[in-house]
């Protein structure tokens, strides 16, 4: 069973963030500007005032974020935090201008109810600025897990490919060994003096090919020398009825490709296509790359005897189109195609594969 994703919350940071900063310095520079024009106060002495509130405002909303007691939620302590504050923020600043006078300030009914209009101010926009920031931060934090969801779907994703992908490889070693081993049957049942020889060149052509077996990062151009060295052994074995043409791709270097796929499908054109033919015929191997689109196809062809109209992919083929699809994704194909007048070509068809 996969484990189940993990998000983890971070705590609210005592101070406000630059953007909120920004956010409450340029709309108290507005709200003052506004205010100086209704009442006529000069604009440094109403930006003063409005300035000094609302940065009292701010850092109430964001300490009240980090401070708060487990039972309370976040945002009735955000809400709670900015109502409390706005009158004793409104308070100091009238204990401030207005200092000897401060009595007097609040004896007057006009000043006193520009006051209690003060506080309403900062109230009904401490609460609006509040609840927007909050909105703002939810949706940051959705997006926020959607992002880590997706990476941990996409790290299980990877994790389950490379598990995909060493079955496969796991599959395809049997097969390979016991081809190999048929061929070895085969050259000293037929006594052929060609025994010895053929037996010292598949034992070096083995010590070579078994350490990439499992070698995750092989490219195209190992795989042409593995499945060169291959087919001239088996030219050694079968010098009379097997011509071979195995091409110099110039971009193969670099591009990366499933080990042991392509030596599958020579495999299957000397078992299938040639080995059972009296006359034999002549395999070819190559591969074109399109650097600017990235398309690639490398193929193997063969002039034996072709496939039989009821034949089916076997395994080896079934393992090659999965290991393909596995590295490549799912629009990378195998392709069979009849060659007239006789003979099969197959296409591995995929993009991609840089390193």
């Amino acid at each position: 069973m996969m484990p189940a994703p993990v998000t983890t919350r971070r705590t609210p940071a005592f101070l406000p963030t630059a953007r909120q900063a920004l956010v409450v310095t340029v709309f108290t520079l507005l709200l003052s500007w506004l205010l100086h024009l209704l009442s006529g106060t000069p604009y440094l002495g109403v930006f003063g005032r409005i300035g000094f509130i609302g940065a009292v405002l701010l850092l109430a909303y964001s300490a009240a974020g980090a401070l708060r007691p487990r039972w309370l939620s976040l945002a009735s302590a955000r809400l709670g935090a900015v109502v409390l504050m706005a009158p004793v923020a409104a308070l100091v600043t009238a204990l401030a201008t207005q200092r000897g006078q401060f009595f007097a300030y609040l004896a007057q009914t006009q000043t006193l109810v520009g006051h209690f209009l003060m506080v309403l101010l900062a109230v009904v926009f401490g609460v609006l600025f509040s609840l927007l920031a909050m909105r703002s931060e939810r949706r940051e934090r959705e997006r926020a897990d959607r992002l880590q969801v997706e990476l941990e779907k996409n790290t299980l994703e990877r994790e389950l490919l490379d598990a995909r992908l060493r079955l496969l490889q796991a599959q395809i070693e049997p097969h390979f060994l016991f081809n190999t081993l048929a061929n070895v049957e085969a050259l000293v049942a037929s006594g052929s003096p060609n025994a010895g020889p053929v037996l010292r060149h598949l034992i070096a052509y083995l010590r070579a090919a078994m350490p990439r077996l499992n070698d995750a990062g092989a490219t195209l151009e190992q795989e042409l020398q593995l499945v060169r060295a291959y087919l001239e052994l088996m030219q050694v074995r079968m010098p009379d009825r097997l011509q071979i043409d195995v091409a110099h791709v110039a971009q193969a270097a670099s591009l990366r490709f499933p080990p042991m796929a392509l030596l599958t499908l020579v495999e299957n054109a000397v078992r299938h296509g040639i080995d059972p033919g009296v006359a034999g015929g002549r395999i070819a191997v190559g591969a074109t790359v399109d650097a600017a689109g990235g398309a690639s196809c490398v193929w193997v062809s063969d002039t034996g005897v072709g496939m039989a109209p009821t034949a089916q992919p076997g395994t080896g083929l079934s393992n090659v189109r999965s290991r393909l699809q596995a590295v490549y994704g799912a629009h990378a194909r195998l392709e069979l195609h009849a060659v007239a007048p006789h003979g099969v070509r197959a296409e591995l068809h995929f993009s991609g594969g840089r390193h």
